[in-house]
């Protein structure tokens, strides 16, 4: 799980004073943020934080980098540090979907299109398909974004077959809304598994994390109304920005990934 971090206030003086500057201003800064700062808000400039505190710019570096494997910032190229939103909870049912419990929370959602075309899978996913290895699939990359924050990195392989012309179609937004409208595809979940994973280095530019943020990643086999195979899609998602609920008063039929994840 995430490093937790607490005011050094509730710690006594002779624990601090053994623990390294960097850690010690980062507790001393989780500390303000929670007491003052709201998601979405800047801290102050790495200069100014290492000029009220009295240390070097290294030092306040790997403080940030502290908060970040706790969840409580992400770092932006030109902009600065700014505080995240508290970890979603989202509830897992038969027809839950993404876009709705997140509106229901007040933020927005948006879906852009990292890269799409056809790839070769791993062979575990290729079996499933029921094809060869090496034999090549639809592969379609996108970013869930919420606000101005990444929430999840969706990775959907596609039966190529099914979907003449995908790639001239999709430019980004839900790929549900697009099976549905021309493919005539409503997607429903036959398996799901769910793990916990430390983050690559793909997931330290895309969901703004630090080396070993762990992640939880859901794969889910997505089928049409007559259990044909149509996708395999892998949900990742930092574990300090969301939590999975299954809620098992609803019928054990899942919905697609992307509705889930």
């Amino acid at each position: 799980m995430s490093r937790q971090l607490h005011d050094s206030s509730s710690h006594t003086a002779t624990a601090g004073a053994t623990q390294p500057r960097y850690r010690r201003l980062a507790r001393t800064l989780a500390g303000e943020i929670r007491r003052d700062y709201r998601p979405g808000d800047l801290l102050p400039p790495e200069k100014a934080l290492a000029e009220r505190f009295g240390v070097n710019r290294h030092t306040v570096r790997r403080a940030l980098d502290e908060l970040v494997s706790a969840g409580l910032i992400t770092r932006h190229q030109g902009i600065g540090s700014r505080v995240v939103n508290h970890r979603l909870d989202y509830s897992l049912s038969a027809h839950s979907k993404v876009t709705r419990n997140l509106a229901e929370l007040g933020l927005g959602m948006k879906t852009d299109c990292l890269w799409q075309g056809l790839a070769t899978p791993p062979a575990a996913i290729a079996h499933r398909f029921g094809r060869l290895p090496g034999g090549p699939l639809l592969c379609v990359d996108t970013l869930r974004i919420t606000g101005e924050l990444p929430l999840l990195r969706l990775r959907h392989w596609f039966d190529d077959t099914r979907l003449p012309n995908w790639t001239h179609r999709y430019q980004g937004g839900s790929t549900r809304a697009l099976l549905a409208q021309h493919y005539g595809l409503t997607l429903t979940r036959r398996h799901v598994s769910i793990e916990a994973v430390s983050a690559e280095r793909d997931d330290y530019r895309l969901l703004e994390c630090a080396r070993g943020t762990p992640l939880l990643v859901v794969t889910s086999d997505n089928v049409d109304d007559a259990g044909a195979l149509v996708e395999v899609s892998i949900g990742r998602a930092r574990a300090n920005r969301i939590a999975y609920h299954i809620d098992f008063n609803h019928e054990m039929s899942f919905p697609d990934s992307e509705e889930l994840s």
